[in-house]
């Protein structure tokens, strides 16, 4: 990828992690496309579907059988949250790649809008305007915003919010490690390490509606702690890097 391809007009793709998501993905599929099918910058809707035990996979199949952009990526089982997004963000080809997640969490006409935001020399980040998956989530958030503000300095509203822009340039280069929650804030803190800014953009937040989530169970949350005391562990050996292609703004 060139600095002169993000000067005119670049490409992007869309990758979204699955998980025993039937519910969701015929809808997901239909908003993605009602939105930016028609946007010739569109290269691609990268579903990675983790080792799913429903009918996730051959949903996606059904799809793509009419629609030739969608493309499924699979896992023999389900290793988890960040091994399905390091699996999207490697068969992405776009200048830019957008992950989120197949519950529809944001309003998906914003998605040209979030692209436009997007550069070789930063990080487009949603974060939520309002709450709206209870107390108890509520909490486990604001927790960890805070526990990764004071162990790693990043300064950022929402770390873990499904919504990301991310420049080829990085994607090609940081070498993430994370199978499971920790994805989202070593994606981040990779960024920075590589001296990419994050740009934070806010976005009204859409509890999901179908399926199920996983992300408080007690399993996850020793799972990110767990990660987090490993990258913390690495980052005290590691300096700052940067990357092959130098970054240029829009």
């Amino acid at each position: 990828m060139s600095s002169q391809s993000f000067a005119e007009s670049p490409s992007f793709s869309i990758v979204v992690p699955l998980f025993n998501e039937e519910e969701n993905v015929p809808l997901l599929i239909e908003k993605v496309f009602r939105e930016v099918g028609s946007d010739p910058t569109f290269l691609e809707l990268v579903l990675v579907d983790d080792g799913s035990h429903d009918r996730t996979a051959s949903f996606v199949q059904e799809h793509m059988r009419r629609e030739s952009r969608i493309r499924l990526v699979s896992h023999d089982r389900n290793r988890g949250l960040g091994a399905a997004i390091r699996t999207g963000l490697r068969n992405a080809n776009g200048d830019l790649v957008l992950y989120t997640d197949a519950d529809l969490p944001f309003d998906f006409s914003l998605i040209p809008k979030l692209i436009s935001l997007g550069g070789a020399d930063h990080v487009v980040l949603g974060c939520r305007l309002n709450r709206g998956e209870g107390s108890r989530r509520w909490v486990l958030t604001k927790g960890y915003n805070f526990l990764i503000r004071v162990l790693f300095g990043l300064k950022v509203r929402d770390v873990n919010f499904a919504c990301k822009v991310l420049p080829q340039t990085l994607v090609q280069v940081v070498n993430l490690k994370s199978e499971g929650s920790f994805i989202d804030a070593e994606i981040l803190l990779e960024a920075r390490r590589y001296g990419l800014e994050i740009v934070e953009f806010p976005l009204t937040y859409f509890p999901r509606a179908l399926g199920l989530s996983t992300l408080s169970r007690p399993q996850v949350i020793f799972g990110i702690l767990r990660e987090m005391a490993s990258y913390l562990k690495t980052s005290l050996l590691v300096g700052k890097a940067s990357l092959p292609i130098r970054a240029q703004k829009l």
